[in-house]
């Protein structure tokens, strides 16, 4: 097996052992980086000098078995939303080309203390608005299972990179599905933690209330690690829980016997391409089969949540996108007769369609005469789905659906019909808005694409998606399957 097709445990033990050293890991990555990039687009920016250095002072550590954690050497890549200091950073978008941050992400600090080694900026969906990476203000990412299709948004170059062998782990964000839905068209992991699990200081915001950093590893366990190692309370971020965070390798292989797991009805949509659908439920059965109680449940507003969140997220970016205006960091067009106009021209040129349609709705939602309509509304149903959610967690422990209706589709065939391309988001947007946790584990392949199995817990209770995700993984193979640019394990 090469290094890159390799999970972050057995890396791990390869480096403490000394069979390899992080320099000939990270390079191996970059290697891989360089043999598949130009199909994948997975990279945005490629920090090979910060990598190479990291990685010598990752050796350093482990030679002198000093400080050695369990992410002390691995390859990681950062969705380009993630400030590293000194590192351009431009969340897929024009308009930020060229900025530098004088700062870094709590996360990526607290991988910097794990000894962990930066590959680079993973492209992504602009300003991670998009459920393709076709929204990028660069490039489209392609699927490392078949070029012509989307990997999944908006961060798709995260999912692409770990599916390709161009990172060993990544992390993503997640506004309504982002780290999920291309997980699951990649045939990765992806988890979406409970808002305020991970600080958001230093993610180039989204939409506030909703933005989530997470995991995107090839298995459960690596998943659990890296969660583990930048989850937490953080003063810098007002919204960070202070709750404890737990162990979440301790649980991890309890099982699922004696589990309550809920099948929300609602989540069986219309359009679900037939292959999900057998994929899923035989998923379900399966865990059935290890001892969990199966039992119907209703999230009864759940047909709203769609609506609701393209009026909120919306309006919470139309705020957060106003800084961008050319005068202090980032694009200038340039030309403008008087401020206003430098301003009109900066914005019209540096942002892409998408962002603007989303600028304009949320602005829209929340101008005078309009606001209770529209934003109020839209928060009054935020609240139904957080009761739905916790009406359902008081009969079960947690809820199986699939990440999303369809697998991957071929580039470009959404592009111009954006409704489509949200109906993407039906299943997965609920736990962004109902503030729970969620996992997409593989569960199938059907005509050579990757299917995820979605587990949503309650809020703070990551590690029960991750035992429930854990228990699925370990009775099948499917996490097993390589993407054909990954490569059959030797």
């Amino acid at each position: 097996m090469k290094l890159y097709q390799r999970t972050i445990r057995d890396l791990h033990q390869m480096l403490v052992d000394r069979e390899i050293s992080s320099v000939e890991l990270t390079d191996a990555v970059f290697n891989q980086i360089d043999a598949v990039g130009d199909k994948t687009k997975a990279y945005l920016l490629v920090t090979r000098d910060l990598a190479l250095r990291q990685a010598k002072a990752a050796d350093e550590r482990l030679r002198a078995k000093r400080d050695v954690r369990p992410l002390t050497g691995i390859p990681i890549a950062l969705k380009d939303v993630l400030c590293v200091k000194d590192v351009a950073s431009t969340a897929g978008s024009k308009i930020l080309r060229g900025f530098i941050p004088p700062y870094s992400a709590t996360v990526v600090e607290r991988l910097e203390r794990e000894g962990a080694v930066f590959l680079g900026k993973t492209n992504c969906d602009e300003f991670a608005m998009g459920s393709s990476n076709e929204n990028s203000g660069y490039r489209p990412v392609h699927n490392p299972w078949a070029l012509d299709r989307v990997p999944g948004g908006s961060s798709g170059g995260s999912a692409a990179s770990v599916a390709s062998g161009e990172a060993i782990a990544a992390l993503g964000s997640d506004t309504g599905g982002s780290i999920r839905q291309p997980a699951a068209l990649t045939g990765i992991v992806g988890m979406k933690p409970t808002y305020g699990r991970v600080s958001r200081y230093g993610l180039i915001a989204f939409a506030s209330s909703l933005d989530q950093i997470g995991p995107m590893t090839r298995d459960v366990a690596d998943g659990a690690l890296l969660l583990q190692a930048i989850a937490g309370h953080d003063p810098r971020d007002s919204t960070s829980s202070s709750r404890p965070v737990p162990d979440y390798l301790a649980t991890l292989t309890d099982g699922v016997k004696g589990m309550r797991l809920g099948v929300p009805k609602e989540y069986f949509v219309a359009g679900m391409e037939p292959a999900v659908e057998h994929s899923i439920r035989d998923a379900i059965r399966l865990l059935e089969q290890q001892g969990a109680s199966i039992e119907e449940v209703s999230l009864p507003h759940s047909d709203v949540a769609l609506p609701a969140y393209y009026i909120i997220a919306p309006a919470e970016a139309s705020s957060n996108l106003a800084r961008y205006d050319g005068t202090r960091y980032g694009f200038q067009a340039g030309g403008g007769r008087n401020i206003i106009e430098e301003y009109m021209k900066t914005r019209q040129e540096g942002f892409g369609a998408e962002v603007k349609r989303r600028i304009m709705l949320g602005t829209y939602a929340l101008s005078s005469g309009y606001y209770d309509a529209y934003y109020l509304q839209a928060q009054k149903v935020r609240t139904l789905i957080i009761e739905d959610f916790r009406a359902a967690f008081t009969k079960v422990d947690a809820l199986l659906g699939a990440t999303s209706p369809t697998a991957a589709f071929e580039l470009g065939a959404k592009t111009q019909d954006p409704v489509a391309m949200y109906l993407n988001d039906i299943i997965t947007i609920p736990a962004n808005l109902g503030n729970v946790c969620g996992i997409s584990v593989p569960c199938g392949i059907v005509d050579g694409l990757p299917i995820g199995l979605q587990v949503i817990a309650p809020g703070f209770a990551e590690e029960i998606a991750l035992r429930v995700a854990y228990a699925f993984e370990a009775a099948t193979e499917f996490h097993r399957a390589r993407s054909p640019l990954m490569g059959a394990a030797a």
